[in-house]
């Protein structure tokens, strides 16, 4: 049975890929072949300079960023959150804080190290998405990571140094490489980068074409 590897670029402190996995998750599911699936979640800054403290929320964000009003930014957040909860997850935006990512994407690699990656980027997503969860504090972080077995003492171990600083670079290079600017974003087999949440039906439908090209 042939492998297929699938690439998924995502950031934590994006909405957009809590509901991106969500919909991932329902394709996967889904397929025919789920088992020959490989999949590998890589490291992606929306905001690379972004600062360590949580100040605005994100409605509040749309409304300094992108200029719009009061009601434009809650709109956009309900549309948003109504298009999670269709796939039962709980947004509650109003609350979230966008914040430096990376130290919350050196968690993960060491997470997929010990066989938790699963665990701990759902739960740092979730804790973000719904409940405004501080994701460049070192100790929510660590926190968090314990909620689904990663020691904590491990965790402020290693967010008190540099480890896995290299893996978050080398995904955020080959993201670069491949042409990868924003995400969700999903490389199936190694062929043309699909952007964005896309609905299961499609990202299904790629998969069952790298199916066909891999049994030939």
């Amino acid at each position: 049975m042939p492998d297929i590897t699938v690439d998924i670029w995502f950031d934590f402190v994006c909405p957009w890929c809590h509901l991106g996995k969500r919909r991932w998750e329902t394709a996967l599911a889904r397929f025919e072949h789920r088992d020959a699936v490989h999949v590998c979640w890589r490291s992606f800054e929306l905001d690379p300079h972004g600062s360590r403290e949580a100040r605005l929320t994100i409605p509040q964000r749309m409304r300094q960023d992108l200029g719009l009003s009061a009601a434009q930014a809650a709109e956009g957040v309900a549309a948003l959150t109504a298009l999670a909860a269709d796939l039962g997850l709980t947004y509650r935006l109003d609350q979230a804080r966008p914040v430096n990512s990376f130290d919350a994407h050196r968690l993960l690699h060491a997470a997929i190290d010990r066989g938790l990656g699963d665990q701990v980027g759902e739960r740092l997503l979730r804790a973000y998405t719904g409940e405004g969860a501080h994701l460049a504090d070192n100790a929510t972080l660590a926190t968090l990571a314990e909620e689904v077995g990663f020691p904590a003492e491990s965790a402020q171990a290693l967010l008190r140094g540099h480890d896995y600083a290299d893996a978050v670079r080398a995904d955020e290079d080959e993201a670069r490489r491949r042409g990868v600017n924003g995400v969700p974003s999903f490389v199936i087999a190694g062929r043309r980068i699909i952007a964005g949440a896309q609905p299961p039906d499609i990202l299904r439908e790629e998969l069952r074409l790298a199916w066909r090209r891999a049994t030939g």
